[in-house]
């Protein structure tokens, strides 16, 4: 696992995001404002569970966007705008980089662990704490970068 390969995923995303210019999203998908939000809620709760590992604490992961979806709309609404949540995210992740970059040995602890990812993903059981990142880094950050690639009109 690779803190750096983590940074490299959030920088593209993140550039995506202040790229801007994002139309309306598809009914009953999320625009660009609930996805930052999502994947700054989703940060909190990573970091949650990697200063758990790094403590030796037990912990359990879940990341199901039905969980997040109270909470992504108060984050919107309490930020208010694009420009606040890009600012949140490039806290939550910075933040989230510098611990994964601490796991070393630790990243084999496994977690329990519940997240679905559409079809493309979906795991209940304990995981290594590091494959989880991984799976972050390969699976959910790509997919959310591709949602707001979608939103900009062509």
């Amino acid at each position: 696992m690779e803190a750096d390969r983590l940074r490299r995923a959030y920088d593209e995303l993140l550039g995506e995001v202040d790229a801007g210019g994002f139309g309306p999203p598809p009914k009953g998908q999320l625009g660009a404002e609930q996805i930052v939000a999502h994947l700054a809620a989703n940060d909190e709760l990573m970091i949650e569970a990697t200063e758990a590992v790094l403590a030796g604490a037990p912990f359990a992961y879940y990341d199901l966007e039905t969980i997040h979806r109270p909470q992504v709309d108060a984050l919107v609404a309490e930020y208010g705008g694009l420009d606040a949540l890009a600012t949140l995210l490039r806290a939550t992740s910075q933040k989230l980089v510098t611990l994964v970059g601490r796991l070393g040995p630790a990243a084999e602890t496994p977690v329990d662990t519940h997240l679905r990812e559409g079809y493309d993903l979906n795991v209940s059981e304990p995981q290594p704490w590091g494959r989880v990142v991984d799976l972050h880094t390969r699976v959910h950050l790509p997919k959310h970068l591709a949602q707001l690639r979608m939103l900009r009109p062509t």
